[in-house]
């Protein structure tokens, strides 16, 4: 699992983030389970409403593309703690 973890974060450098980070956004592996790896969307990157479409365009299709130990890419869906912050902030108008 190790081995696939250090393998998938260097898919994510090397082919995923440059084009998050251009919007200001980020992934992050939350899971690994059954070849199944799971991420969350960070930055301006959480729930915004392309994530979907995010994941399935660049973040998918690039794990895939360059492992043959992944089956499937999910989007762990949840507020980050980020995004629940900002919100937080809005509520009590200190934004």
């Amino acid at each position: 699992m190790d081995n696939l973890y250090k393998e998938i974060e260097e898919i994510l450098e090397e082919y995923v983030r440059p084009q998050l980070r251009e919007h200001s956004g980020d992934v992050q592996i939350a899971d690994i389970r059954e070849g199944t790896v799971y991420v969350r969307l960070l930055g301006h990157c959480s729930g915004c409403p392309s994530a979907k479409y995010t994941l399935e365009s660049q973040v998918k299709e690039e794990i895939l593309e360059h492992s043959n130990q992944v089956t499937d890419v999910k989007l762990q869906e949840e507020v980050s703690q980020e995004l629940y912050d900002f919100a937080k902030a809005i509520l009590e108008k200190r934004v």
